[in-house]
């Protein structure tokens, strides 16, 4: 396992998440006939009492079997006392304008922001409080809209949900896993890097999962638990996590890393599709959850002596899940995985080279921004401490 650390600014890791590091990899295929329907869910919007703002996110899915052509996303911030709090779309294209006498902000959607059948993309929005004008509990409602002419079911496309800034302090854990739909794999120096822009039946790639942790309170020992796609296993096994039977459970409750407010990890998974895949298609049920075994004052003493990495022997026997979390909406989160057909004369299976230890947490790379096109993650290099040997990581069978 990987461990790198570095403390990020409480909204900047957010902040550039948003700007698109989790955007799907690729460019969707638009049918001749995009009827389509689209969903959206909204979590995120609670506030720990010491914590200027938190980006929440609107998870916008595609459960048709085309993808939209144009999409608006529209969110009503006119219950919001725009002196006091302020929630705002952290999108490539959006105006505020007033509809019918309402506040609103109003995002046409990138190509890369839709999702195509079957995908799900995380559409960020922070949401910020004025600490002189709000000094207690604040709560109003925003309303988020999808709009779209492609859209054949208006019933899931609007979702409305309290904005809250509360007066409890404790930690608040995101996790993002977005959608797989390329081959890619983790360098031994710590940085990934795509392989191949599509994934066929038979490849090997990665899961990623994001963990930040926005609230005021360290979170003392991380447990992630990780569900595969049926037709997707584990392709490698970590010392901190037990397995299911058919492998596509990893159960992480090993408590390794405590994280500061604002700081970051990424979960590094190798995972590999299952040959006899009838792709195309979208391979949904992916799920993963995490949670804090304990919560610390942020004191300037405890973020002095927080250690960054512990190592296995040194972790805690307490049982997971012992931290009340401020808002538990974003502590879970769902992901496909794409898998597209091979072109003529090309088969799956070509599986990935083991150059290094290529699995695990690897903290502080909340700095991550999608390359031009979103082809490659570019991450700044920084310290790397392996806390167990390359052999301790191996592939599975």
């Amino acid at each position: 396992m990987i461990f790198r650390n570095r403390p990020l600014a409480r909204l900047g890791a957010a902040a550039l998440l948003a700007s698109g590091a989790f955007t799907v990899l690729g460019t969707p295929a638009y049918a001749d006939n995009p009827a389509t329907d689209l969903s959206l869910d909204v979590a995120g919007t609670r506030v720990a009492a010491g914590t200027p703002g938190k980006v929440g996110f609107v998870k916008l899915s595609n459960k048709g079997e085309n993808t939209p052509t144009e999409v608006v996303l529209a969110v009503d911030v006119s219950k919001l006392d725009p002196a006091k709090v302020d929630v705002v779309p952290l999108l490539e294209q959006c105006e505020e304008a007033t509809v019918d006498g309402r506040r609103t902000w109003l995002c046409a959607l990138t190509k890369q922001e839709i999702p195509t059948p079957g995908a799900t993309v995380e559409l960020p929005a922070l949401a910020f409080k004025d600490t002189d004008a709000v000094t207690g509990e604040y709560s109003a409602p925003i309303t988020f809209q999808i709009q779209s002419e492609n859209d054949t079911d208006a019933a899931n496309n609007s979702r409305t949900t309290q904005v809250e800034f509360t007066t409890e302090s404790g930690v608040d854990l995101l996790v993002l896993a977005p959608d797989v739909r390329t081959q890619v794999f983790w360098r031994a120096n710590g940085e990934p890097d795509v392989k191949k822009p599509t994934l066929n039946p038979g490849d090997e790639t990665t899961v990623f999962a994001l963990i930040l942790n926005q609230g005021d309170m360290i979170a003392d020992g991380v447990d992630l638990k990780m569900s595969l796609p049926k037709g997707v296993t584990f392709s490698q096994d970590l010392k901190e996590c037990e397995y299911t039977a058919d492998r596509r459970t990893a159960d992480c409750r090993s408590g390794l890393t405590r994280l500061n407010p604002g700081d970051d990890l990424y979960g590094v998974f190798p995972v590999k599709v299952a040959a006899d895949v009838d792709a195309p298609v979208s391979l949904t049920g992916g799920a993963v959850e995490v949670s804090s075994r304990g919560a610390l004052p942020a004191t300037e003493r405890s973020l002095a002596n927080t250690p960054s990495e512990l190592a296995s022997f040194l972790t805690t026997t307490a049982p997971a899940g012992l931290a009340k979390d401020v808002d538990p909406s974003d502590n879970s989160d769902n992901f496909a995985v794409i898998v597209a057909a091979p072109a003529d004369g090309e088969g799956g299976g070509g599986g990935l080279p083991v150059t290094g230890p290529q699995a695990g947490l690897i903290g502080g790379v909340g700095a991550a921004v999608l390359a031009a096109g979103g082809a490659l993650f570019v991450l700044a290099r920084r310290r790397r401490v392996v806390l167990v040997t390359p052999g301790d990581e191996k592939p599975t069978a």
